[in-house]
């Protein structure tokens, strides 16, 4: 399955270190990590979001395939317009998460202030 993840800049330096095969671990306050189903909503968070409420002023989308059988583990949510669609993996199996990604995560559009 191919899945997109909107991040900010001290997202995607973490991504960079792991040399694009993982993501970082979520901070205390992120309970669950959220992939994208699709590009269109991923450009929505990363400008609204990314973008606008980080001090770089950067957003990212980030594209990357995760094995089909794996990820039938999780629903897909929708989360407002129908193509608001994301699986949500509980913070502690994204470890298992990174795992079952195929190849590199790889940077598709970026979004700034200039």
């Amino acid at each position: 399955m191919i899945l997109y993840r909107p991040v900010g800049y001290a997202e995607l330096k973490l991504i960079a270190d792991s040399g694009y095969s993982e993501f970082p671990p979520r901070l205390p306050e992120q309970p669950i990590f959220y992939p994208v189903l699709n590009e269109k909503y991923a450009a929505e968070i990363a400008l609204k979001w990314n973008v606008r409420d980080t001090s770089e002023h950067k957003g990212y989308i980030t594209r990357f395939e995760v094995d089909d059988d794996y990820c039938r583990r999780f629903e897909v949510q929708t989360v407002g317009k129908s193509y608001h669609q994301e699986l949500w993996v509980p913070a502690e199996e994204l470890a298992e998460f990174n795992s079952h990604i195929i190849g590199k995560i790889e940077v598709i559009k970026e979004f700034g202030n200039e």
